[in-house]
Parts: C-alpha cells; sequence; structure tokens
C-alpha cells in the first residue's frame, strides 16, 4: 500500500453513530486524515463521505474491538496508509443496563471486552506511533462512575474502571511525551438512548415523549446533551491549546464542564 502523505491523523472509534461519529465530523476541521472504527460497515462508509467531502482524507476499519487482534490491525493499518497516528480517541463501547442482581457473567464479560480492553489493546499498540508525534489520547468514561446505581452497576463500574486506566497511561505518558485525559459526559441524546426509551417507556406507563422529557428532571440536569457538544470537548482535548492538561477526568453534565 502506498503511503499517503498527510500532516495529522486522528484515529476514532465509535465513529459509525452517536458521539464518536460527531467526533470524526468535528476533528475533521483539525486533522487531515480521520481513521474510523466501528462494526457498522454503511454507516462507517456514510460517515467517511460527509468526512472526505470536507477535505480531508479517510480510511475506515469495520471490526469488532473486542477482538484481541483488532487493535493491532487498525494500528498497523492506519500507519502503513499515512505513517502516523497524531490522537486516538477511544468512544466505543456500550454497556448493557441491567440491574446488578440480573447481569450474567456473559454481559459483564462483553462490557468489558470493548469498552475497557478494545480501548487499553488500542492504546498499547498505538503508544510508539503517539510518542512519536507526542500525540494526544482521550478516553471515553461516563458519569455513572461517580454515582453508581443498582440498575447501572455494569455501566459505573466500567466507566470507573476507564477512568483508572486512563489515569494508568497518563502517568506513562507524562515520561514519554503522550498526552491522556479522560471525558465523563452524562446523558446525551443519541440514537441508543432513544432506542432505550423506546422499551423503557411503555413499561412504566409513559409514552416516549413524556419519558424523554421526565428524565433530565430527575437526573438533576437541565436537559440531555447534544453528540456534538461532546464532539466540541474532544476536539479541544486534542488540540495545541489543551497540550498542559493531562491526567484530567472532565466532567460535562446538564451544560457545566468541570475538572473531577
Amino acid at each position: 500500500m502506498a503511503l499517503t502523505a498527510v500532516k495529522s491523523v486522528a484515529v476514532v472509534t465509535g465513529a459509525s453513530q452517536g458521539i464518536g461519529r460527531a467526533t470524526a465530523l468535528r476533528l475533521a476541521r483539525d486533522f487531515s486524515a480521520i481513521v474510523l472504527v466501528a462494526r457498522d460497515k454503511p454507516n462507517l462508509d456514510s460517515a467517511a463521505s460527509e468526512i472526505t467531502a470536507m477535505g480531508a482524507k479517510t480510511m475506515v476499519f469495520a471490526m469488532d474491538l473486542r477482538l484481541p487482534q483488532s487493535g493491532e490491525t487498525v494500528v498497523q493499518g492506519t500507519l502503513e496508509h499515512f505513517g502516523r497516528i497524531d490522537a486516538l480517541l477511544n468512544i466505543a463501547g456500550a454497556v448493557p443496563q441491567i440491574d446488578l442482581f440480573q447481569m450474567t457473567d456473559a454481559q459483564w464479560d462483553d462490557g468489558m471486552a470493548l469498552k475497557f480492553h478494545g480501548a487499553r489493546r488500542l492504546t498499547i499498540r498505538a503508544w510508539e506511533a503517539l510518542k512519536a508525534t507526542t500525540g494526544s489520547v482521550v478516553f471515553m468514561s461516563g458519569n455513572a462512575a461517580l454515582d453508581p446505581k443498582s440498575g447501572n452497576a455494569a455501566v459505573a463500574a466500567i466507566n470507573a474502571a476507564i477512568d483508572a486506566l486512563a489515569k494508568s497511561f497518563a502517568e506513562q505518558g507524562i515520561k514519554d511525551g503522550v498526552q491522556i485525559n479522560s471525558i465523563s459526559p452524562g446523558a446525551v441524546m443519541t440514537g441508543r438512548r432513544q432506542a432505550f426509551f423506546e422499551k423503557w417507556a411503555p413499561a412504566h406507563n409513559l409514552t416516549v415523549e413524556e419519558a424523554i422529557k421526565k428524565f433530565p428532571e430527575q437526573a438533576g440536569i437541565t436537559r440531555f446533551g447534544k453528540p456534538e457538544e461532546v464532539a466540541d470537548l474532544m476536539g479541544y482535548l486534542v488540540s495545541p491549546a489543551a497540550k498542559w492538561m493531562t491526567g484530567a477526568s472532565v466532567r460535562m453534565d446538564g451544560g457545566e464542564i468541570k475538572g473531577i
């Protein structure tokens, strides 16, 4: 494969929908090339087309990051095609919201395999390339880590593990010149959350519209976030303006951003 010369490359996982897709599109304003990773190839190709129209190069990896060899495939393919990695945004990972006493071992393992181990393997495999560019990594956590409930135990526990993982990488990153941060968004209205409410609302004798209106009040937030708002924060964290910021876990919830 012939090397395509570019000035900067960002790898975005979970890029087929939601926050991942919004982030890939946002970063196309700042990076010469965007590498999109997810399982849904049609949606990846659609996002890649939008990015190409914005003037950035693209590369698509339709694969399951739960597979141990996936990180090697993404990094090796990216380096063979573009020759560098400047930013890695670990966004992929849907963890089921199942009660602590009902969730099976297989469901726990599946949640960890994608969101935690997938991000861990990819970051380790990309480390040398990130050292070479003094690059940046962002991990996607979530504010359930700060307020765990029995109904979202896996989400909370895995997000807390992501924050700890990011801080562990950050310590080594200070020595190696690689910037590491994590972000903990609150309730963001994505297609996945819409689907959740479509199942949850009838079980609680509510319309979907009533459930969506009621949730922010119960959660103590002003409104749902938008994927594009989280993407803007992602863009900042991998920008030159944020280079002095590392080892941070940034909470974004209800319109307020604050360090944790």
